[in-house]
Parts: C-alpha cells; structure tokens; sequence
C-alpha cells in the first residue's frame, strides 16, 4: 500500500489564510470571541516561549561554532555575517524606494473602514516569559561565548539538550497549531474590514521579495565568479545549482539541501577540505534569504500602520536579527520564530503584527530557504579561492 503523503505546512497555512479570511465575512460575535480567545491563549504562549527558544538555541549555536573552529572558520562566519546583514540593510533601502511605488499606504490607512478592537475573549490566560527579551539575549550570549572558552562539556551538553527540548516544543506545540492561530489572525481581519487592505498591499510585496531574492543571488554569483578571477562563470553557477534550489524549494530547509549543496560546491570547483566544513557551516548560520524577506516585509507593515523609525534603530535590529537567526531552529519558519523577540522588543510590533510576520514569511519560506542556499554555495567559492590564495589547502583539491 503506498504510503499517504501528509500535508505540509505551506499548504495548511495557506488554506487557513483563506478559511480564516472566508469565515470572517459572515461569522456571528460568539464565533468571533470564540476565536479570539483561541489567537489570545496562543499569543500568550508563543510569547512565552520566545525568550526560551533565545536562550535554548542561541547558546547552542554559539558555543557549537566557536568549538568547531578550523583554518578558514573565522573568515566563513564573518562573510556569512556580513552577507546577511548587508542584504538586511539593502532590502531595507529597496523597501523604502520601490514600495510606496507599488502601493500608496498612506491613501489606503485612511481610507479603510476599520472596525478594530470589536472581538473580546471570552477569558484570557495569563503567562509572562520567564525572561524580557534584552535579558534574554545577554544571557545568551555570556553563556554561550563562555562555554566556548572554558570548553566545559557539562555545561554544553546541558544546552544541547535544552536545545533538543525547546526544539520539541516547537514541533509538538506551536508548529502544528501555526495555521490554526494565523487563520484566527486573518479571521479577525476580516471581521474587522481589514483583509482587503492586506491582501492588496501584501500581495504585492511578496512578489517583490521574491525577485530581490533572485536579485541577490545574481549579484553573489557574480561577486563570487570576480574574486575567483572567472573560474566559474555566472552561467555555470546558475546550471550547477538548480538540483539544490529546487530541493530547497521542496524542503523548506537548509540542513536538508546539504548532501546535494555539498554537490553543486565540487561542481563549481570548491576544494573537499573547504565544501565538507562550510557548506554544513553556512547552513546554519547563512541566511540573505530570511534577511532580506523579514525586512521588507516588517518596512511593509511598518509602512501600512503609518510607523516611522529612524535608520540607526532599523540597523540595530538587522544585526542583531543576523545573530538570532543563527539560533533558528531547523525547521520552517524557524528564522521568523527566532526573530519574534527583536519585532517585538526593537520594532515594537504588537500581536496582529507579529502573526502577520510569520504568515508572510512562511508564504515565501521555500523562496527564502532556497535563496540562502544559493548564497552558501557563491560564498564557499569565495572561501576557496581565499583559501587557495593564502596556500592553505592541500594537494587533494577534489
């Protein structure tokens, strides 16, 4: 008997979308309470459970990079850095050019008929995170980078279980329910009148995500064929790449492209001893494809609520963004999730935005997933050629 082929979750988030929308239209108040006591009960928790994933995966993440360092490591995670955040700020400066072009914000905010705060829960559910997000954040990064240093494997391995746990919770209990609760979201806005303005404004932003996410990975073939002095062409990246870019696609996960990145690096000529430690490294902790689409699309519903903020706390968030998201847990959507904290606690997001955040990016998670593991490969170049330059490799450059 062949085996059934479950449902994966972009499908379900986007048939919750439509359903929550749909229902919104006609629901009686009661139906709506009922809702809104549901996306309240679950807001509560997923912000409770933030200042944990911070602590459970960052640490982790930290303390697992400094421990595994080699000849090229700390030139690998300042490119993989560098890229994310460079990409972070382009789009935001893409954002603001090419968005009030597409749509005009300003007409659309005024001229909606909102009927906001009209749902009331039924009851609500109290559950304060154990930490604030700025606390979290320190914590993690004093016990992470101290783990690193004093190598203490009890300590270590202590985190690397926490890290199993949280990473349990999440699959258990928030992933599962992620359609359920953005089709609460998106049920209360259309109750309220608001799914109009969402669906025409946002609509139109992800497709131009979408190709700046092309964009970018054009430029970075293109960098990295420069630096490698033409020894692979721009061309030859794009035909060696489609395997991986699809499954990434398919997968929604960097960590699942490995086998077949590891692949398209010795086709585009990357030495075994430079592919087999970057390409699993930069899976995770390289990611221009979530950069570039949780900032435009936080510039998008900035720019729909009419809020304006000053570039320096808008470069404050993408840095530290590009560090968090190396805590993201594997799994999609897990860039978003490890990004609640800095929307909420440096953007000032309230809960309807930060849903609409994690419907938006998983609309486009394939697109993302794909677009970061197109970087890895353009960047292991560059490493490689760095490496053959400084005469680090040996002579088996298979």
């Amino acid at each position: 008997m062949a085996k059934k082929k479950k449902l994966g979750l972009l499908p379900k988030l986007l048939i919750g979308i439509v359903l929550g929308a749909a229902i919104g239209l006609f629901a009686p108040e009661i139906v709506g309470r009922i809702v809104k006591t549901f996306t309240g009960i679950f807001g509560n928790y997923l912000g409770f459970i933030v200042p944990l994933i911070i602590i459970g995966f960052v640490v982790r993440g930290i303390a697992d990079i400094s421990s595994g360092a080699g000849k090229l490591l700390s030139f690998s995670v300042f490119l993989s850095y560098f890229s994310t955040v460079l990409w972070g700020i382009i789009a935001y400066f893409v954002s603001k050019g090419i968005l009030p072009k597409l749509i005009n914000f300003s007409t659309q905010v005024v001229e909606a008929d909102f009927k906001e705060n009209v749902l009331l829960p039924i009851f609500e559910i109290d559950m304060p995170p154990l930490f604030n997000i700025t606390s979290s954040i320190i914590i993690a990064f004093i016990l992470g980078v101290g783990i690193s240093i004093v190598k203490n494997e009890t300590m270590f391995n202590f985190f690397d279980g926490f890290q199993n746990i949280i990473s349990m919770v999440l699959e258990k209990t928030i992933i599962p329910f992620l359609p359920f609760y953005i089709a609460g979201i998106f049920f209360e806005l259309s109750y309220s009148g608001r799914i109009t303005q969402v669906v025409s404004v946002y609509g139109k932003v992800f497709v131009a995500v979408i190709v700046f996410q092309i964009f970018a990975n054009l430029m970075e073939y293109l960098i990295a064929s420069l630096y490698s002095e033409r020894r692979i062409t721009v061309k030859e990246f794009i035909k060696n790449q489609i395997p991986s870019y699809v499954t990434a696609i398919g997968t929604q996960s960097s960590a699942a492209t490995i086998p077949l990145t590891l692949e398209t690096a010795k086709a585009n000529g990357v030495a075994k001893e430079i592919r087999d430690f970057f390409i699993p490294l930069t899976a995770t902790i390289h990611f221009p494809g979530s950069s570039i689409a949780i900032t435009m699309f936080a510039v998008a519903v900035m720019m729909v609520d009419s809020i304006t903020m000053p570039f320096t706390v808008i470069l404050g968030f993408i840095l530290l963004m590009s560090v968090t998201m190396v805590a993201a847990p594997g799994i999609p959507g897990g860039a978003v999730m490890a990004a609640l904290a800095l929307l909420e606690g440096v953007l000032g997001f309230n809960e309807t935005q930060l849903a609409l955040m994690i419907a938006l990016y998983l609309t486009q998670d394939s697109f993302g997933t794909a677009t970061s593991v197109c970087g890895n490969s353009s960047l292991a170049v560059i490493v490689d050629t760095k490496a053959r330059k400084l005469n680090l490799l040996s002579d088996d450059k298979e």
